[in-house]
């Protein structure tokens, strides 16, 4: 199988990412945000997200990575594809209910109200969620070793370093409605119920 497969779905994939976040976030630009904790830290995160998002797009632009690639395998190119549409589908789920709400950094916008239904019910972060599977995804439908996993190394320094901090925020903006609501979710994945 040629590395163009590849290619293409990633492609593919970045549009498709790009198209369901944009207008949600043309919207949330539009409610006036009335508490945010984007110091320094925040903005070196958003970069490097930025940064292993286009890593794979200049390894199909350009011979850069060319020395790392390797032969791509039909199953795993299977998989990947699955994993990124099952992780797109859930990135616009989860816009789709959080509306407004949503923000692209740590933000408390007016008229801010904790969503928990949909895809929130038993997941806290399901954008984040989305986001790993989509990562999981490009990893193993691009046959290079710097292009396939970069999203998933860069989204995963931004988690580590982030959920943490946004979750005190929302525990300071919803108090004990979000600490119930976090007390019956787990972060990422459902509980599994018996």
């Amino acid at each position: 199988m040629t590395p163009g497969f590849g290619k293409a779905a990633v492609v593919a994939a970045c549009l498709a990412m790009i198209a369901i976040r944009a207008p949600h976030g043309q919207r949330s630009r539009t409610v006036t945000v009335v508490e945010s904790r984007k110091g320094r830290l925040e903005v070196a995160l958003l970069l490097l997200a930025w940064l292993g998002f286009l890593v794979p797009l200049v390894w199909i632009v350009s011979p850069l990575f060319a020395f790392a690639d390797y032969p791509l395998h039909p199953a795993a190119f299977t998989i990947g594809c699955a994993l990124l549409a099952t992780g797109l589908w859930l990135f616009y789920r989860s816009h789709a209910y959080l509306g407004t709400n949503w923000s692209i950094t740590l933000e408390v916008r007016e008229h801010h109200r904790l969503v928990t239904g949909g895809v929130y019910r038993r997941v806290r972060h399901p954008m984040y969620s989305a986001l790993f599977v989509y990562a999981l995804g490009q990893m193993l439908a691009l046959p290079n070793w710097i292009a396939g996993p970069s999203y998933l190394a860069a989204f995963g320094i931004l988690y580590l370093l982030r959920v943490g901090r946004e979750e005190r925020m929302m525990l300071d903006a919803f108090g004990a409605d979000y600490e119930q609501y976090a007390r019956s979710t787990n972060r990422l994945i459902p509980r599994m119920r018996s």
